[in-house]
């Protein structure tokens, strides 16, 4: 920094927090806020606060969102019979925008990796299977990222569900591996999703 200031230092760690923040892209952040009118860092103060306050998870497919059950897991012409499996809301997010996909969802919040202590319990499975278990779903698409995170929760899930006598799918490897569903364009999440395979 160009100069000592806590509040400074203490601002640009803020955004260093922030995924895909590295020390540079924070200062700039810093520094526009700073040099900015007083009403442009008070909208995005009171934005964050306000999502924080307003959005909770959707008891149904623990997606964020400001109702519960979600406009999703509540509109009447979604297909109740398809569930398709992500990691994070923002896989939600990815694939709505692709608009080729018209089930429903089960975000998990993670995925497994035992090395993290991060196990089954740790994650959304055990809300998914009781979901499974209520006998209204024929499919589900397993969308968890191209990571070996991501691969050993699809694998997992294949095995868990596949004694419920569901079937399982496996997103088609449309997205580059070791990438996320946020950072794939629309058509390669659609044809992601038209070429998915059958896990077991």
């Amino acid at each position: 920094m160009l100069f000592e200031s806590p509040s400074v230092e203490r601002l640009v760690e803020a955004f260093r927090r922030l995924p895909g923040v590295g020390k540079r892209s924070a200062e700039r952040h810093a520094l526009h806020l700073l040099s900015a009118p007083p009403e442009e860092a008070q909208f995005l103060s009171e934005a964050i606060r306000d999502a924080r306050e307003r959005i909770t998870t959707c008891s149904t497919c623990c997606n964020l969102t400001e109702t519960d059950p979600c406009p999703i897991c509540a509109h009447p012409n979604r297909d109740k019979s398809t569930i398709c499996v992500v990691e994070r809301p923002s896989g939600v997010m990815a694939i709505e925008k692709g608009a080729s996909y018209c089930g429903l969802y089960h975000v998990l919040n993670g995925a497994l990796n035992p090395l993290e202590g991060v196990g089954p319990d740790e994650i959304t499975v055990g809300r998914l299977m009781a979901r499974l278990k209520q006998g209204e779903v024929n499919e589900v698409i397993v969308a968890t990222n191209a990571t070996a995170e991501g691969e050993a929760t699809a694998m997992y899930l294949s095995r868990q569900i596949g004694e419920l006598g569901i079937t399982v799918s496996r997103i088609a490897h449309g997205v580059p591996m070791g990438s996320g569903l946020e950072f794939a364009d629309n058509v390669t999440l659609s044809h992601a999703l038209q070429g998915r395979t059958r896990l077991g």
